[in-house]
């Protein structure tokens, strides 16, 4: 298990966690289970080029289309294969096999990036 403290988040309910020049992210539990059963997922190709705060993709579920935002600005190594195959590990697992898109970082900027404490406060304190 990821451990959640670690990671930082955004008030689009993503998290991101940063490691050796590498960004991979996702979205929360929070957001998981206000979309309900994910159905579908449609994620940035690789080399794409994100910028912080802009719309990357979207997440469809059995109640509504969500747009997943990228927390971090770079350009996309990886899409999560395994969400395309099985969009339910994002219910199932949104910090682990539900991860979506790790990301080459240029210049490690993570301004407006929340930590675990002020993500709650933003969630009424759900997790």
């Amino acid at each position: 298990m990821t451990d959640l403290n670690a990671l930082s988040y955004t008030a689009e309910h993503e998290w991101v966690l940063v490691a050796d020049g590498i960004a991979t992210f996702g979205i929360t539990d929070y957001a998981a289970d206000k979309l309900g059963d994910v159905v579908f997922v449609d994620l940035p190709a690789v080399d794409a080029d994100l910028t912080a705060g802009q719309v990357c993709g979207e997440i469809e579920s059995t109640k509504s289309v969500g747009e997943l935002y990228a927390p971090v600005s770079g350009r996309v190594i990886e899409a999560n294969g395994g969400v395309d195959a099985d969009p339910s590990l994002v219910n199932a697992d949104p910090f682990g096999a539900g991860w979506l898109v790790r990301v080459e970082l240029g210049d490690v900027v993570l301004d407006g990036l929340l930590d675990r404490a002020a993500y709650l406060e933003l969630t009424g304190g759900e997790a």
